[in-house]
């Protein structure tokens, strides 16, 4: 659908007339609107939500719906049954142009040798004949110009001018009589102004709900859950433009981020090596919290977010030569307006804080700015470093998560994956030697780093290596357990069915000796001979028949008991 707005600005305005074009598209949007309620109508008990926003589209559309389109052809001229006297001027239009045409291919004919090309052609909106300039002066006429070489006149023969001026007059005509339809259209949709209004916001409402659903639906996406106090948890969430892009490059598919900050945690130091994607999952959390906030669902298999009020980002370097701002003014003049406009429950980004300057001075001065963010601003805050300094304050310092990016040092590739708890080394040597730079270099660089941060690195790489073995065994021992309990289970199981079958056996077994025990008293009952004895003996017979009887109901009700249990 094209963009009404220009034309409903234009509607708006009295005695204006909007060009066949405009016309078309708000007809062809009216018709999409009714299509639109139509098929909503007969799902309404289905969709009732939906089918409140289809509702508002007016029915009497369909009306001005149909004179459009009846009268405006679709390449955008008007149709020549538009109106009676359009018929009549363009009938005679085609009658005047075919008698001139006619006329001057006759001149053509009388004066071959002074043809130039034997064709009737146009100039000046007049129809004209070219003529070799050496015998202009065996015609009669106008001139109306001369080819780019100079050896053509067009020339307009005198007993075509009079042709040609009704020809002229017949087009203003049907420029009037066009103008004047357009204007009764335009006046009749000024009309359904309210009605139109209502479907362009209805049709733009459901058309933003489709395109939700879509992305939804391409990007694997679910619902969030927004509460005014709750976490920042986002479990294999994925940034939806990466992840486009890497599906046209073709590439792997993108690895996704889990974290989950709160009130016990609410900060969380990423570190790590260059390029291994510590600003991938600031730009990650950003995004999904804005698009959840947007009513959008977000790629992930989980997420459950705050009702953020600010969510405030220092990303990337905006020095500007102009403004007189470096790297490191840059984020201080951008940081220091996010204080300023912070308002809980917020949201902070800020990517390699306390960067541009010394060293010790920015690693002091990223530490207070994010203990800042999350004292004073009682905000979420998510920040990267290189700096030794943030890291020790992450591992030091309660309620704030140290964690890094994963860096393969056998293939001096970057994984992606977001490691929770530990600190990364940055790996700046390994990745510079892997992007081509010369090996001595390398070398002099190795020498001159202190001692004191090779120390640090190895400490850090020591770390990972334990901490990687710790999961394998905490993996292997799930594993173990899993196991274990899957062999429990299945001898339980089978425990389980051994008893039922016994305790069945026993039951039926229990239920054959009452049967067998109430024949074999009555055949014994049979055999008395006097009567009185015989009555006591089938009294007697009877009642430990009765014991036996409520034995086994007892025996078997205590069976389902257990089955059941």
């Amino acid at each position: 659908l094209a963009d009404p707005t220009e034309a409903l600005a234009r509607l708006r305005v009295e005695g204006t007339a909007l060009d066949p074009a405009s016309l078309l598209n708000l007809a062809h949007l009216c018709a999409r609107a009714l299509d639109v309620r139509a098929a909503m109508q007969a799902e309404r008990e289905l969709c009732p939500t939906l089918w409140q926003i289809a509702a508002a589209i007016s029915p009497a559309l369909a009306s001005i719906t149909a004179q459009i389109t009846a009268k405006i052809l679709p390449s955008g001229e008007l149709d020549d049954r538009a109106s009676p006297e359009l018929a009549r001027i363009r009938a005679r239009l085609n009658h005047v142009r075919s008698s001139l045409t006619r006329m001057l291919e006759g001149v053509l004919r009388r004066f071959p040798d002074a043809v130039q090309d034997a064709i009737v052609t146009v100039r000046n909106d007049r129809f004209v004949i070219p003529i070799r300039v050496d015998h202009r002066g065996r015609i009669a006429g106008v001139a109306h110009g001369f080819s780019s070489s100079g050896a053509t006149v067009f020339l307009e023969p005198l007993e075509a001018v009079e042709p040609n001026n009704e020809l002229q007059s017949l087009r203003e005509e049907e420029e009037r009589e066009k103008g004047r339809i357009l204007l009764a259209l335009s006046d009749e949709l000024r009309g359904h102004l309210i009605a139109l209004e209502q479907a362009v916001e209805a049709v733009a409402e459901l058309d933003l709900v489709r395109a939700k659903a879509l992305f939804a639906e391409q990007f694997d996406a679910i619902e969030p859950v927004v509460e005014a106090d709750g976490p920042l948890e986002l479990i294999e969430a994925r940034h939806p433009l990466l992840e486009e892009e890497l599906r046209r490059a073709g590439e792997r598919r993108i690895v996704p981020v889990s974290f989950k900050l709160d009130a016990a945690h609410p900060v969380m130091i990423i570190s790590g090596a260059n390029a291994g994607g510590k600003t991938v999952v600031l730009k990650t959390a950003g995004l999904l919290a804005l698009m959840a906030l947007s009513g959008i669902h977000v790629p992930a298999r989980r997420a459950h977010l705050p009702l953020y009020r600010s969510i405030l980002a220092d990303i990337g370097d905006q020095q500007s030569l102009t403004a007189n701002l470096s790297t490191f003014t840059s984020h201080i003049a951008n940081i220091s307006h996010m204080i300023e406009s912070c308002q809980a429950p917020a949201l902070v980004l800020l990517d390699e804080v306390g960067t541009g300057t010394d060293p010790e001075e920015g690693s002091a001065l990223g530490v207070a700015i994010v203990d800042h963010f999350r004292r004073v601003c009682g905000a979420h805050v998510i920040a990267t470093t290189h700096y030794s300094g943030l890291k020790i304050y992450a591992a030091s310092e309660p309620g704030v998560i140290n964690a890094s990016v994963e860096f393969d040092e056998k293939t001096l590739q970057p994984t992606y994956r977001l490691i929770i708890g530990l600190p990364g080394a940055s790996a700046g040597l390994e990745i510079a030697r892997r992007f081509g730079l010369p090996e001595g270099v390398i070398e002099a660089a190795r020498r001159r780093v202190s001692e004191e941060s090779r120390a640090i690195g190895e400490y850090l790489r020591h770390l990972r290596s334990e901490t990687e073995l710790i999961v394998d065994l905490r993996r292997a021992l799930e594993e173990e357990r899993e196991a274990v309990a899957a062999k429990y289970h299945a001898l339980e199981a089978e425990f389980e069915r051994r008893e039922r079958e016994r305790q069945q056996e026993f039951a039926a077994e229990l239920r054959r000796v009452v049967a067998d025990f109430e024949g074999r008293a009555r055949a014994l009952v049979a055999k008395i001979e006097d009567r009185i004895t015989r009555e006591r003996a089938a009294r007697e017979a009877e009642k430990r028949a009765a014991e036996l009887r409520r034995t086994a109901r007892a025996v078997e009700a205590q069976r389902e008991v257990q089955t059941e249990a």
